[in-house]
């Protein structure tokens, strides 16, 4: 007769186990129903835009993340306003070396001296704004790596049937309203019904060779954006921002306040995006797949990334945080076995909620956003939701996260400096 609590553990890993496996089906159905929606056609539509990226130091591989820019078949205008704290940042004579590199491209170095807020990256942002020329803003990290065709399909969705706001004649429009007050916004309920606002799209890791590098990367591709695709489905649209691309029309950020609300925010791109939405303008995700470099992280690294990623969704989005649970099925899977004593259900189990992870891991980072370093990488997928699911409990243990070499304390998403 087994041990009450051993047996209380063994239902209670069964319980959990049949939940991931309900969840890795559901997030399948939410991938393939993202594929079939993404091969529809969208009529071309190419407005100004203005491409603005905060630098701090040198990433690897940034000059060519720069260059990905320049190498746009767009047949609209576009510039490029890349802004620094200083001019003896060493990015700056890497955005020096791009304009010599491609001098018919407009591309502006700014100096953006004012520390507005915790959040360095915003801050620099919004200092960027008032040199912006287009109706069309697009922010993106200074890693990412673009496809010729990004901004051809990324704008592509402001022209799409009730898709934007854009007004010509408008063209360029004041922004001192973005850094402050409101100004001549006219409601998105006089304008046709939820007009596209935001555009955002998916991403790619790039991995190093370390361990956990290539497991960031796998979680990326198997685990983060399965959980994007699913709260789509289920929520009836996307409600906020992803880093990786944030196109925004000017009425659009206006109306949601701008960008200097968001200087102490940590997840400046999630907050932007669900102020976009609920200032009543629609949030598209786009097919168009970028890609991010992941750093050659050390384990102490990797942990803190992590561990900050977690608490800044458990900050943002507490119930989901909770319900993060039941995507930690092959990780439940696993403790099932060690509880049952390998019980043959439990080895059952365990081999239909492998393959089920297998299959979501394929479909999304695969088939979804064609990281080629996926397949190679399965094999890895045990150790990485096991060591994913010990950071998500820690992730419950505190609100203080390590970023840029800094304690900060997170609460309501706003950042302060930890005691």
């Amino acid at each position: 007769m087994p041990h009450p609590f051993a047996l209380s553990v063994e239902i209670f890993t069964t319980v959990l186990t049949l939940a991931g496996m309900g969840y890795f089906v559901a997030a399948l159905i939410a991938a393939r129903a993202f594929l079939a929606a993404s091969r529809a056609p969208l009529a071309p539509f190419a407005p100004g835009v203005s491409i603005l990226k905060s630098l701090k130091g040198l990433d690897p591989g940034m000059i060519d993340a720069f260059r990905s820019h320049c190498r746009q078949t767009y047949s609209g205008e576009y510039e490029l306003l890349f802004g620094v704290n200083s001019l003896a940042d060493p990015a700056a004579a890497a955005v020096e070396l791009l304009k010599h590199e491609f001098p018919a491209r407009s591309i502006q170095l700014i100096e953006c001296p004012v520390r507005l807020g915790t959040n360095g990256k915003v801050s620099t942002l919004a200092q960027l704004l008032p040199h912006a020329r287009h109706h069309f803003l697009l922010i993106n990290d200074s890693d990412i790596t673009v496809s010729p065709h990004y901004l051809e399909r990324v704008m592509a969705h402001f022209g799409s049937k009730g898709g934007g706001d854009f007004n010509p004649r408008a063209q360029p429009t004041e922004l001192a309203g973005a850094l402050g007050p409101k100004i001549g916004h006219s409601s998105p309920q006089a304008q046709s019904a939820h007009p596209v606002g935001l555009v955002t799209t998916l991403y790619r890791g790039r991995a190093h060779d370390t361990l956990p590098s290539q497991l960031e990367a796998l979680g990326i591709a198997t685990d983060f954006h399965a959980g994007v695709l699913l709260s789509k489905m289920l929520e009836g649209g996307l409600h906020y921002g992803l880093g990786s691309t944030l196109a925004v029309s000017r009425n659009a950020l206006v109306a949601a306040g701008g960008l200097a609300p968001l200087v102490d925010y940590l997840a400046d791109d999630y907050e932007l995006g669900a102020r976009v939405d609920r200032a009543g303008y629609r949030v598209v995700l786009s097919a168009e797949v970028v890609e991010t470099a992941v750093p050659a992280y050390r384990w102490s690294g990797f942990i803190d990334h992590q561990l900050r990623w977690y608490r800044t969704v458990r900050d943002a989005r507490p119930s989901g945080y909770i319900g993060l649970v039941f995507t930690h099925g092959l990780a439940w899977a696993l403790l099932n076995v060690v509880a049952s004593g390998l019980s043959p259900l439990s080895l059952w189990l365990l081999a239909l909620s492998f393959f089920l992870r297998l299959t979501l891991a394929m479909t999304v980072g695969a088939a979804v956003l064609a990281d080629h370093q996926v397949l190679p990488s399965l094999w890895l997928l045990p150790l990485r939701d096991l060591v994913a699911m010990g950071i998500w409990i820690a992730g419950f243990a505190g609100n203080t996260i390590l970023w840029r070499g800094e304690h900060f304390v997170l609460k309501n998403g706003k950042l302060s400096k930890s005691e």
